[in-house]
């Protein structure tokens, strides 16, 4: 039998531009299908990153908002305690308010008789002094004991009252006065009143004067020689003339132990 001759040169050609087409488009593909991954990677890359800066910023945010919680949490602390101390001390001045409100009743039953007894006494008082402004005087007293009486008027209030009426008295001692009044007769006349220890007067048109004799609780007329010191005294206390001395009638010095 004879053997079978193929021709080789004319099938290669055609196998081999094959191959080479199917080698050149392989690349080709791979290239595109390499470069559409890697976009997707960029892209997913990308899409990552911007969660992770998102969470990096509500991370800092939170951080932040936990930062300011914490000193809202010391400030509170500091202002619980001070707090605290301010209650405490209000309830120990609650305390003492309570203790003072039931000390007050029983101060007040024993304040009471002594504020009567002071009345009392600065009423008896006026009635034995040098009788001056006796009716002013006498109504300050009456005033002081209806004040007592009133069930609106605290006892602080109505001590207060009490001690001024004593300061008043007190003044007189050390005051120089002129005022107008009448003696017991009706007759109306200027009084000069230096302290407690001279009370006189003089009719208006200065022909009569007199002075007030405490021993023997009267009125004792005097001469025509104190007239002008009278009248001369008098303007000193209405501040019509300068101080200056006068001569007035004075009741004599007496020796210790003597009525």
């Amino acid at each position: 039998m004879r053997p079978i001759r193929l021709p080789i040169r004319r099938w290669c050609v055609p196998v081999a531009a094959a191959l080479l087409l199917a080698s050149a488009t392989a690349p080709a593909q791979t290239l595109a299908q390499a470069v559409d991954v890697r976009t997707k990677a960029n892209a997913e890359g990308l899409e990552s990153q911007r969660r992770v800066d998102s969470l990096s910023d509500e991370t800092e945010k939170m951080l932040t908002d936990y930062r300011i919680t914490l000193k809202q949490i010391d400030a509170l602390r500091v202002y619980n305690h001070q707090l605290e101390l301010l209650i405490s001390s209000q309830e120990e001045e609650m305390a003492s308010l309570r203790q003072q409100i039931d000390d007050v009743e029983i101060v007040g039953r024993g304040v009471t008789p002594l504020m009567l007894k002071m009345i009392d006494a600065v009423d008896a008082f006026i009635s034995l002094d040098v009788p001056f402004l006796k009716e002013e005087r006498s109504e300050r007293v009456a005033n002081l004991r209806h004040l007592m009486d009133r069930a609106d008027v605290s006892n602080a209030e109505k001590y207060r009252a009490i001690v001024e009426a004593y300061q008043i008295e007190n003044d007189y001692g050390r005051t120089i006065e002129a005022y107008r009044g009448s003696l017991e007769e009706g007759k109306v006349v200027d009084f000069l009143r230096v302290g407690r220890i001279a009370l006189v007067y003089q009719t208006l048109d200065a022909d009569e004067a007199g002075v007030w004799d405490q021993a023997s609780r009267q009125w004792v007329k005097l001469d025509s020689s104190y007239r002008s010191s009278i009248k001369e005294g008098l303007r000193i206390a209405r501040k019509q003339a300068a101080p200056d001395l006068i001569r007035l009638p004075l009741p004599a010095a007496q020796a210790g132990g003597q009525g």
